[in-house]
C-alpha cells in the first residue's frame, strides 16, 4: 500500500533513505560522493517534504519498505530497502509517482543516479543533461537529468 507520509513516518523514511544510500551507493560511487548524497537527503529536507505533502510511503505488512517524493513534475528520493529490492516495489512507486504527475503535467523530470539509470531508460526516460559535483577528497558525484514526456 502506498500512502502520503505523515510526521510520524519520519523515522521510517529516514531509515529507508539512509539504509539504501549506504548499502547501494558505495558500490557505484567513491566515499566523498556517498557522503554528499547522504547529506543532501538531510533530516531537515525529509521533514520539510513530509510537511509539504510531497513524500509517499510504501508499506508491506505495516512496515515501510520504500519511499518516493513528488514535487510538481519531478520525482525525487525514490528508495526501496535493499532486502525488498527486485520484488516490484520500485516499479510500483514509479507507477504511482508518474500517475500523480500525469494529472497535471506533460512531462516528468528526475535526477538519475548510476544504480537507477538503467531502470529509467527501460521506462522511456531520456537523458537531457549530465552533471558532476565535486565532493570531499576530490571525489565526484555524477548523475544524469532525465525526462519522460507523457
Amino acid at each position: 500500500m502506498i500512502r502520503a507520509a505523515k510526521e510520524t513516518d519520519f523515522d521510517s523514511i529516514r531509515n529507508i533513505t539512509k539504509t539504501t544510500i549506504w548499502s547501494v551507493y558505495p558500490k557505484y560511487y567513491p566515499s566523498g560522493a556517498v557522503q554528499f548524497f547522504s547529506k543532501h537527503h538531510s533530516d531537515d529536507r525529509i521533514k520539510a517534504d513530509i510537511n509539504a505533502g510531497k513524500i509517499f510511503l510504501l508499506e508491506v505488512d505495516g512496515i515501510g519498505v520504500g519511499t518516493v517524493t513528488v514535487a510538481d513534475n519531478e520525482i525525487n528520493r525514490l528508495f526501496v530497502l535493499p532486502d525488498f529490492q527486485r520484488k516490484g516495489y520500485g516499479r510500483e512507486l514509479m507507477d504511482f509517482a508518474e500517475e500523480i504527475i500525469r494529472k497535471k503535467h506533460e512531462y516528468i523530470i528526475l535526477d538519475a543516479s548510476l544504480p537507477a539509470k538503467q531502470i529509467y531508460l527501460k521506462r522511456g526516460y531520456v537523458t537531457t543533461k549530465y552533471n558532476m559535483i565535486e565532493t570531499e577528497n576530490g571525489d565526484y558525484l555524477c548523475y544524469d537529468v532525465m525526462e519522460k514526456h507523457l
